[in-house]
């Protein structure tokens, strides 16, 4: 007698998208030629908004096709890597309104000028993906896919941060750091 092996339902990728771009609120738009970028972002059901600018968050000017990896909210990993169409929503049309709206209902520590100065100062992008997953959950990619952290002129190697109820005494044979790691 044969065995017989089950194989599991085919994966619905559409209402994986779906799911993971509602369940968290952020993406990474990885530019081809430059890094992988942290996004917060809205999703309408076919696109997800990202708000950049001064004030918000840091994104390179988008060329007409990306990369966006979503992660899984449960594990933090990645869970699936599509290609989508980035296109720059211009203030004052009834889809930049649309846009706007959602990034500001769901915008933590949203002021009441947002709009306003987004319409001014800020870049609203449409990312609308399309064709198949590049990565999907049985289909990841080999690579190591880890990066340097991107640099940045804040460091903290300079001050010691406050203790609660204060730091240990320092006692008399206590080498200081800097002998202690030779």
């Amino acid at each position: 007698m044969e065995a017989v092996t089950e194989q599991p339902p085919p994966l619905n990728l559409s209402a994986l998208l779906s799911e993971a771009m509602n369940k968290s609120s952020l993406l990474w738009v990885d530019v081809a030629g430059d890094r992988t970028w942290p996004a917060w972002h809205v999703w309408d059901g076919t696109t997800a908004f990202v708000v950049s600018g001064p004030g918000e968050q840091p994104l390179p000017w988008l060329p007409k096709e990306v990369t966006i990896i979503l992660r899984s909210k449960d594990s933090g990993g990645r869970l699936l890597a599509t290609r989508a169409h980035a296109a720059v929503i211009a203030p004052g049309t009834p889809e930049w309104d649309h846009a706007a709206e959602l990034l500001r209902a769901s915008r933590l520590n949203s002021v009441d000028d947002s709009l306003t100065r987004w319409a001014r100062e800020c870049t609203i992008t449409a990312l609308t993906p399309f064709g198949s997953p590049l990565e999907s959950p049985g289909s990841y990619s080999a690579l190591d896919l880890r990066a340097e952290p991107a640099r940045t002129t804040v460091t903290t190697s300079g001050w010691r941060p406050w203790h609660w109820k204060g730091r240990r005494p320092r006692r008399a044979n206590d080498a200081p750091r800097a002998a202690r790691k030779r």
